[in-house]
């Protein structure tokens, strides 16, 4: 493939310092031996239009997009992929040949791959919870329906928004939606727990019943660190072996970014390794 020195890539976010996709990428372009640039932009809160307009117009190919932005990208994208519009929201916009810009979103398909590819749990007629009702759920609901788990149900602390992320994608599959409190969700056991919520970031873990996990049951985690977070220590003490943190949907879902913009697969292992390291 004929690439140029001069093809440039970026992340916009506001805050933007604690961004790992420089690093991400520069691993991915060094080992796919492809030859581009790759930088972080703290964009101003009213001002993503105008930087995007400003990049795209001096030799920039393509964007990842973090919070507070994600929702700009999804209105500056000239088309949308069918799993950003059911998202919602854009991560990754792409420059076509013919200069329209795509978007796109890629958390979703970065979490299915990190947990049946890398991590090699099934996913396919599994039960399958996930906690949390916000936009990190809205993203990665449609390609996890479409790797046909027996049972989807979405657990938040608030019903009504459960109820609604339902509603929203009951035309892709079967959804159940419950409240926290709602004993019938306490009294359900699941093959695969994925934590979608914020909890952990404050040391706080959703309300489980032991009853929630099934036999080998798996749990994972969106927030990652260098220990473990508070819901894979509640986790762990309550006797799930198998474990893990969004480390892995992070560089999961940069590859997926990669792909759509040099239409090369980086190996996802030896960077998430080195990031591992570095934490």
């Amino acid at each position: 493939m004929s690439v140029s020195e001069t093809d440039r890539y970026a992340v916009f976010g506001n805050p933007i310092a604690q961004s790992k996709s420089p690093l991400i990428h520069k691993s991915f372009a060094q080992q796919t031996k492809q030859l581009l640039t790759y930088d972080k932009y703290c964009v101003d809160v009213d001002g993503f239009n105008k930087a995007a307009d400003e990049f795209f117009a001096n030799d920039g190919k393509g964007l990842n997009i973090t919070a507070p932005f994600k929702l700009d990208a999804f209105n500056y994208a000239h088309k949308l992929t069918e799993r950003a519009e059911v998202a919602g929201a854009v991560n990754t916009l792409a420059l076509q040949a013919d200069g329209e810009i795509i978007g796109d979103n890629t958390d979703g398909v970065g979490l299915v791959s990190d947990i049946s590819q890398r991590l090699g749990w099934a996913i396919e007629n599994k039960r399958v919870l996930i906690l949390g009702a916000g936009g990190a759920v809205r993203g990665i609901l449609l390609p996890m329906l479409n790797k046909k788990p027996q049972a989807l149900t979405i657990a938040n602390r608030t019903k009504s928004k459960a109820e609604e992320l339902a509603n929203d994608f009951s035309s892709f599959g079967d959804l159940n939606a419950h409240g926290y409190d709602d004993i019938e969700f306490l009294n359900i056991s699941f093959d695969l727990i994925i934590n979608c919520t914020s909890a952990s970031i404050s040391g706080a873990v959703p309300p489980l019943s032991q009853k929630n996990f099934a036999d080998k049951c798996s749990v994972y985690d969106m927030v990652y660190g260098k220990e473990e977070t508070a819901f894979l220590v509640f986790c762990r003490d309550c006797g799930i072996d198998q474990r893990a943190d969004g480390l892995g949907m992070l560089v999961g879902q940069a590859a997926e970014s990669f792909y759509i913009w040099r239409n090369v697969y980086p190996d996802v292992d030896s960077v998430l390794k080195q990031l591992r390291e570095d934490i």
